[in-house]
């Protein structure tokens, strides 16, 4: 199978062919700059490489003139929106063996990629087979995708500084921005990885079975105490216990948690003997704690106890670089799931996406790529498969407040308007206070 290098910043546009050329049988990599794909060819061997003229870091005629310099059998077929003879002729003139305009005719694609090989090697056949479906995978290191905004860079540093350590972290972030992906990616990348992970609902644990839930309990301790019972905490015993929404805990329940941490022994219910433990703790909260901790609701000594180092989980909005990178990412999940071969998404389907403000973030994307992909019967995701309220434009009155426009200036005057009552700036944003805090603390307002 012919390995190809594609050189393409256009992230969606590149994904968009890598899908392609995988479909008609051929082994891709992609690099999104000069810097990247010179890597890529010291590390793999590649029967040719596709660039774009023009790249962020470097001239795509400069960039092939290097590559032919070192690798002469490798043929080079050149990209551009801006063809003109002048350009073809230069090009080839610098070693191109050939040269394509955007947008593409994917027959001539192949053709172009086919006489390229078929020109450089003539014994070699290029043989059509069968796609073979990639098996789905549930190896949480491959669920952490690295995005390439600001956001997403500040996030990886953050978690490649605390990982390798044993402090307690706390994730900060709006619902469905995938904090329990992010506490996975921190203790993967531990000395942990290799003892178990324990991810527990705080929310979904009604406060009188909190402490039969963490730390277990004995048979005949209480009624409907059955079986003897090993708690999250005994379970995580030299790994990694990961409490989501931990700010939904009662105030007798973040007592007990507390003791826990701090004397690393729990005692289950109903037994009189202290059992050791050594885990590392993570916590995740799409509300403000610390003003829970002003209002007495979340107690300051288990707050600092838990947040030694805190990470902010960026909402799809503050990654927009990101959009299509994800979107890719949850396609090819979803192939897998429905056993489908859908390759990408059409530019109108792109356009909307990058319009739209993902209110339920990367849950929220996942979703609609996934029914997409299930109701497509196409090569590409188009825009008649994508639910309403994708079509749905919100209309303000003049005494409406909106977020869509200028977010900031929104909420400054919101806040303004509600004499700096956050719970009436929220009703006047029509979001919640809990959202409300986030976005005060993203913007440094105070």
């Amino acid at each position: 199978m012919p390995k190809i290098l594609i050189i393409e910043d256009d992230i969606s546009f590149c994904k968009l062919l890598e899908k392609f050329l995988t479909k008609n049988t051929y082994a891709v990599t992609a690099s999104y700059s000069a810097a990247e794909a010179k890597i890529a060819l010291t590390k793999d061997k590649y029967d040719l490489v596709l660039t774009d003229l023009r790249l962020p870091d470097d001239d795509g005629i400069k960039l092939m003139g290097e590559i032919k310099a070192l690798y002469p059998q490798i043929p080079v077929i050149l990209m551009t929106g801006y063809s003109d003879v002048n350009t073809a002729v230069k090009a080839i003139k610098n070693g191109a063996s050939d040269y394509i305009s955007k947008p593409f005719n994917p027959d001539e694609v192949l053709i172009v990629i086919a006489n390229a090989l078929e020109n450089n090697v003539p014994e070699q056949k290029i043989e059509k087979k069968e796609k073979k479906v990639k098996p789905s995978t549930n190896d949480d290191t491959e669920e952490f995708v690295q995005g390439i905004s600001k956001a997403s860079i500040t996030l990886l540093q953050h978690i490649k500084l605390v990982s390798p350590t044993d402090m307690s972290v706390l994730i900060i972030g709006e619902s469905g921005t995938g904090k329990e992906i992010i506490a996975k990616s921190i203790h993967q990348q531990s000395l942990r990885k290799d003892n178990n992970f324990i991810a527990v609902d705080c929310g979904a644990i009604p406060k009188e079975l909190a402490a039969s839930e963490f730390f277990g309990h004995l048979k005949g301790s209480f009624t409907g105490a059955i079986s003897d019972k090993i708690g999250y905490f005994e379970a995580a015993n030299g790994g990694t216990i990961f409490l989501d929404e931990i700010g939904n805990l009662s105030y007798e329940n973040q007592i007990q948690l507390l003791r826990a941490l701090q004397e690393r022994k729990i005692k289950p219910v109903g037994s009189n003997k202290e059992i050791k433990v050594d885990i590392r703790i993570l916590t995740a909260t799409n509300e403000d704690l610390r003003e829970a901790v002003k209002n007495g609701d979340f107690r300051e000594d288990l707050y600092h106890r838990i947040n030694e180092f805190s990470i902010h989980s960026p909402a799809l909005s503050e990654r927009g670089e990101d959009l299509m990178v994800f979107a890719e990412f949850f396609l090819e999940k979803a192939n897998n799931q429905l056993n489908k071969e859908v390759i990408g998404f059409s530019p109108e389907v792109v356009s909307i996406f990058q319009k739209y403000p993902w209110p339920g973030n990367l849950r929220e994307l996942q979703n609609c790529v996934k029914r997409a992909t299930l109701l497509t019967q196409t090569d590409f995701i188009e825009s008649n498969v994508l639910p309403a309220e994708f079509f749905q434009r919100a209309v303000t009155t003049a005494g409406e407040f909106s977020l869509s426009v200028n977010e900031k200036e929104a909420i400054v005057n919101a806040l303004a308007k509600a004499q700096n009552n956050k719970s009436e700036a929220a009703k006047l944003l029509n979001i919640t206070r809990k959202t409300l805090y986030n976005k005060i603390k993203l913007y440094e307002l105070n």
